[in-house]
């Protein structure tokens, strides 16, 4: 992030809260953090063009290691922090990242990992952490490393911006790199353009955060905000309460989540969610994965017509929005397009009728590539050069509006008949005793594939024949005979990544193995 004109406007106003303790740090001291680290990056080596990772929990240090990068004409990659040290290093490499910034939280895996990394030559750990036991000297303590920078810009200012991965939950992680102009950092690229205006920023806005940094949409949005001069509430990670809490405490007038946390909040008892004062609130935003209807709804009745959704891939390649009174028009609908242009298409790239669905593909948006994979590029692109996908698998109303039908990969065909998971698990989610749910499809010798629910029950409840048998008839009630689960599962946990995906691969794996026919 930028904050350019705010430094001088309102150098003592905060330029981010963390929520746990309530530490602030200023527009002027992040400016000059950023700085020190720009010089630190420039001084190692790096220049215009490449590549540095950040992996770390959400703190302190996480917003101005992407700062540095912004100014500097570099490419960043924030990781996230839940993966493991093979995982890590594989995004590490494949980035061709020459240096890593970590925290001491997670300077174990690290050093796991370190051994396989090839291109990196500094490990910068946040947190004060003992190296003394440490015996690579590429790994060194990030407050010793920087306190010799100088706080001022570097010479030669240049945009940076994240090269984003996406999120591995059907295959390996790829590397999404847009072109950089050679440009001031004062100004953005005309993607974040446009999300600010989208997402109704403005001065002064005060923005919480529930979500990990790493992501793509929490870094567009804390970027975009201090860029206005506002200040962001970071909450380390989310808790219903404390995130009810905290728009309260500081008056939030912005904010973004995922519909995992909507249910969260909507399974609270009525008596705890309804003692806190939301009315600063002039905009929420969701998006990263769908909401189910009944879900949505309840949050409208409670927060007001304040509930703005959005769809787009982390590829960019086109957008669509809605607003609360055009959702409740179209319930479903991810909304309209409002970058690039929508196709939907069947195999064969015919064009299908409005309300059929089938693969989406993109006209006009985004430039971008997969990093260092020209095959995926490719396979990602029409024949023609014109269109992009990322094989989600949707249709188009009579009225323009777009709807979300599941992603191609996670479609179950079972006796010939295509089944999307998605709206089973979208009705699981909304029984009372569900906290959250997978459906996928499993072998089964007559069909091919059979569908199969994987259930995260509510604290307190058991799983048990009864209740297998309660949710079966509850999908029955409500469903085609072909979506109801032939079989249902009880998981403590669901392998469901803070930004609210499903890392549905991981289950599937569990029933599939190794075979020739798994789906991946």
């Amino acid at each position: 992030m930028y904050a350019g004109t705010y430094v001088t406007k309102h150098p003592d106003r905060p330029a981010f809260i963390m929520a746990s303790n309530g530490a602030s740090v200023s527009h002027r001291e992040l400016d000059e953090r950023c700085n020190r680290l720009a010089h630190l990056l420039t001084a190692h080596g790096l220049g215009p063009g490449d590549h540095y990772s950040v992996f770390m929990e959400n703190n302190d240090r996480h917003i101005e290691a992407s700062g540095a990068g912004e100014r500097s004409g570099l490419y960043y990659t924030c990781i996230n922090s839940y993966l493991t040290a093979d995982e890590m290093a594989y995004i590490v490499n494949n980035s061709e990242s020459q240096v890593l910034i970590t925290s001491a939280a997670k300077l174990d895996v690290v050093l796991e990992a370190l051994p396989t990394f090839e291109q990196v030559s500094l490990v910068l750990v946040v947190g004060d952490p003992d190296l003394s036991g440490v015996d690579d000297n590429r790994v060194r303590s990030y407050t010793e490393a920087l306190a010799s920078q100088p706080s001022t810009p570097i010479e030669n200012e240049l945009l940076g911006t994240s090269m984003l991965y996406s999120s591995g939950t059907t295959g390996q992680p790829k590397g999404i790199i847009r072109p950089l102009p050679e440009q001031s950092p004062a100004k953005g690229l005309p993607l974040f353009d446009f999300l600010s205006n989208l997402w109704q920023y403005r001065d002064d806005m005060i923005y919480l955060s529930p979500a990990p940094l790493y992501h793509s949409a929490p870094q567009a949005a804390v970027n975009l905000a201090i860029r206005r001069g506002g200040t962001v509430i970071v909450m380390e990670r989310f808790d219903p309460l404390e995130y009810l809490t905290l728009i309260e405490q500081y008056n939030v007038t912005h904010t973004q989540l995922v519909p995992t946390m909507f249910s969260r909040m909507l399974k609270l008892p009525i008596e705890e969610r309804e003692q806190f004062d939301l009315s600063s609130l002039e905009i929420a935003i969701h998006a990263a994965a769908p909401c189910p209807v009944q879900v949505k709804e309840q949050m409208i009745e409670w927060w007001g017509p304040i509930i703005h959704e959005y769809y787009g891939a982390t590829e960019g390649l086109g957008f669509a929005a809605c607003n609360s009174e055009e959702w409740l028009a179209h319930k479903g609908t991810v909304g309209k397009i409002v970058l690039g242009e929508v196709f939907v298409a069947d195999d064969d790239m015919n064009e299908l009728p409005l309300g059929q669905p089938g693969t989406l593909w993109f006209k006009s948006g985004s430039e971008f590539e997969y990093h260092n994979d020209a095959a995926k590029t490719v396979e990602s692109t029409s024949a023609d050069g014109s269109m992009t996908t990322v094989n989600d698998v949707g249709y188009v109303d009579e009225d323009g509006f777009l709807y979300l039908t599941d992603r191609k990969t996670f479609m179950i065909i079972s006796g010939g008949v295509n089944i999307y998971p998605q709206e089973t698990e979208n009705l699981l989610i909304t029984h009372p005793k569900v906290a959250d749910a997978a459906v996928f499809g499993v072998p089964n010798v007559d069909l091919g594939e059979e569908v199969k629910a994987v259930v995260q029950l509510m604290p307190g409840v058991e799983g048990d024949d009864d209740l297998v048998r309660e949710l079966t008839e509850f999908c029955g009630a409500h469903l085609s005979r072909q979506k109801v689960p032939r079989s249902i599962d009880f998981d403590p946990e669901l392998p469901r990544l803070p930004t609210g995906k499903l890392y549905k691969r991981v289950l599937r794996d569990r029933y599939w193995g190794e075979g020739d026919n798994k789906i991946v």
